[in-house]
């Protein structure tokens, strides 16, 4: 007798941490549903990492992220006098970002990113910077204030792999600057000012911000 025995059935947990894995990479990758690669890495990831299934599973439960990830609410994002913000990017920003673009994403924008690879690919930020640069400081492209530090806890050599294996500057915990940069319940990362920055994408070293250059390319407040 033949039986047809049927796969084990996953839990709610598990689809429910798999379809917000797989919805969180495809969000940061300029706005395009997540494609079936994207589903099947994110299965990988989901099973190859149970501190990544706790983390949006705690998320999915409305417990936010994991410390030290600092939460925010909707309000930070409201409507202002420029967009979501209450002035526009600087007008020079560094390593050469594009205004227009930096403006668009940073003030009209809730899920879109620069394209992929515009950080070292479309700026000078490799070419002005290094392992001879030491601590860089980020900062927000519209009011000057800072927001991350890096390298930090890790060489140079380090967050620039991780960075171009992500295709955006990837941030951990100890490079960012909690007086300014809050997360959304849905793994925005913005600044206090109403800046959007990125997205909160955890992996199995913990929380993980893929950041937009063009929005951490301000000078500092004078």
């Amino acid at each position: 007798v033949t039986t047809n025995i049927p796969p084990p059935a996953m839990s709610t947990a598990s689809i429910c941490v798999l379809a917000l894995t797989a919805a969180s990479a495809g969000a940061f990758s300029a706005g395009r549903p997540a494609t079936a690669l994207a589903r099947a890495s994110a299965t990988r990831r989901v099973h190859s990492s149970p501190s990544l299934q706790m983390n949006i599973f705690n998320q999915l439960m409305g417990a936010g992220y994991a410390e030290p990830c600092v939460m925010g609410d909707e309000s930070i994002m409201s409507e202002k006098a420029h967009g979501t913000s209450d002035v526009p990017v600087q007008e020079s920003l560094r390593w050469n970002c594009d205004r227009e673009t930096a403006d668009r994403i940073c003030n009209f924008n809730r899920h879109y990113a620069e394209y992929a690879g515009y950080w070292d690919g479309a700026t000078s930020f490799l070419k002005e910077e290094g392992p001879e640069s030491g601590e860089i400081t980020f900062y927000d492209s519209n009011t000057g204030k800072p927001l991350f530090v890096a390298p930090r806890g890790r060489s140079w050599e380090d967050f620039v792999r991780e960075s171009k294996a992500h295709g955006w500057p990837s941030f951990r915990d100890e490079e960012t600057i909690w007086d300014d940069v809050r997360v959304l319940p849905n793994g925005e990362a913005v600044s206090l000012a109403g800046t959007h920055l990125g997205h909160n994408l955890p992996d199995g070293k913990g929380n993980r911000y893929c950041i937009n250059l063009v929005s951490v390319a301000g000078k500092p407040q004078q």
